[in-house]
């Protein structure tokens, strides 16, 4: 016979061992000299293995009550109307980006054959929808040293064609907002900030202060272990244009028409109502497709592991700032060797790296650079693909018109040769950040 006197009492015995469990096995120990130091790392506690328990025992395997409740605590958190949650950053990319390809937009809709202004030096997900889809993306140089697009070749990328500007704010460094935006607004292009490594970066412009991801039309976020906070895997989409929330949602659960939440019926009251296509009238509206969608729902488990986190997002990003910060300033001596990085005009940024370029008058190598922090226990990590077009995914369509180059990628290339970067993950200590810089300047030959 139970012990327990209701399922209630029972649920919180079983978080209680959870809890216990936590703190017995799962406590991160001090970091010594000679332990590795991860270019990212997650930072949880009994918290999130309270919460992760609590909807197992619901056994709700699919996006329930916290993934509801994640949705508009994140929307009140970074100030923005609709957000949805998928099941990964990337997914996260393809949705906003799909949701612009929609008839509903009219002339606005983004077809195959139309533009997409974009940048090889980044992450492939960013770019990957719009080749998939049959759009042209066409990349833009970047700058050093804030590893963003080079907002001076704009006008070069537009062509009669140009439909939308899909970019990404580097390692939470904010790309010039003001300037892109403006050429946005100029042209009538979509924007779509892809946010998945600067939450809770900050950029001001015209005296009002925002976070990043809810300056354009449509934000994007990632919660893969190593970013500013994790669900496992996850991402999210948001808005505050209520036609792209309406396709957002389409889109992700599987192109359905119906907006009623999943397991509940007729929340509208109309699902026997309606004619649609060539369908007979009255057709069941929950089996109503009005695009080709997808299902890219988060579980309600990896929810409730954000509900928790997003709870500590704000001590996460002041310790990534802190991190970076002091790494800064200890880097300085090496400053004729490396070329330090700077945030961006008007930002705040919530860095998720600290990313350099080793200056090729200094006579180093990044590989032998990278090679000596390695063999000393630090992991680094180049910026992602350096320059995408150079990669074998290109072979089958390099000197087609799948894409297209504006200009010369001039920086693009000189940051797949000599761009690294280390860590400032917020379970990162002072003695940690110092270990790295000391690392760092040995291995330029920097140090004291």
């Amino acid at each position: 016979m139970s012990s327990w006197k209701n399922e209630a009492e029972a649920r919180e015995r079983i978080k209680e061992l959870v809890a216990e469990y936590c703190r017995d096995f799962r406590k991160t120990e001090p970091w010594r000299e000679g332990d590795r130091i991860t270019y990212a790392a997650r930072v949880y506690d009994e918290k999130e293995m309270c919460a992760l328990t609590d909807a197992a025992l619901d056994f709700w395997l699919t996006a329930g009550r916290f993934a509801d409740r994640f949705e508009r605590e994140f929307a009140d958190r970074i100030g923005v109307k609709y957000v949805h949650l998928v099941n990964s950053g990337s997914s996260a990319n393809l949705i906003a980006f799909m949701a612009l390809t929609a008839p509903e937009l009219g002339e606005r809709q983004i077809l195959p054959g139309d533009e997409v202004i974009t940048v090889a030096c980044g992450f492939p997900t960013t770019v990957t929808p719009i080749l998939n889809y049959g759009a042209v993306p066409v990349f833009a140089d970047v700058t050093v040293p804030q590893y963003n697009i080079d907002v001076a070749g704009l006008e070069a990328a537009l062509s009669p064609k140009t439909k939308a500007v899909m970019i990404a704010h580097t390692l939470g460094n904010p790309f010039d907002l003001k300037a892109v935006k403006a050429f946005c607004e100029k042209h009538s292009l979509w924007l779509v900030e892809d946010n998945c490594d600067a939450l809770g970066s900050q950029y001001t412009m015209d005296g009002e202060t925002r976070f990043t991801g809810t300056w354009g039309d449509i934000g994007t976020s990632s919660f893969y272990p190593p970013h500013h906070m994790t669900m496992g895997e996850g991402g999210a989409v948001y808005t505050d244009n209520p036609l792209l929330h309406r396709l957002i949602l389409s889109f992700r659960d599987w192109g359905r028409d119906c907006v009623c939440p999943g397991g509940r019926d007729n929340t509208c009251g109309r699902r026997f109502d309606g004619q649609f296509g060539e369908l007979p009238e009255g057709y069941d509206h929950k089996y109503v497709y009005s695009h080709f969608g997808y299902n890219l729902k988060v579980t309600d488990m990896q929810a409730a592991i954000g509900c928790e986190q997003l709870k500590k997002l704000p001590s996460f990003i002041e310790r990534r700032k802190h991190n970076w910060a002091r790494l800064r300033k200890a880097l300085e001596p090496a400053a004729d060797r490396l070329i330090l990085p700077e945030p961006a005009e008007n930002s705040d940024p919530s860095w998720f790296g600290f990313l350099v370029s080793v200056r090729p008058e200094s006579g180093l190598k990044r590989n032998d650079v990278t090679k000596y922090i390695e063999d000393h226990g630090i992991q680094t990590r180049l910026l992602f693909s350096g320059n995408l077009t150079r990669h074998p995914c290109f072979d089958r369509i390099r000197g087609t018109d799948a894409y297209r180059v504006a200009g010369s990628l001039d920086v693009t290339d000189f940051v797949m040769n000599n761009a690294f970067w280390v860590g400032v993950y917020p379970g990162m200590t002072d003695e940690m950040t110092d270990y790295t810089a000391k690392t760092i300047l040995e291995a330029v030959g920097a140090q004291d």
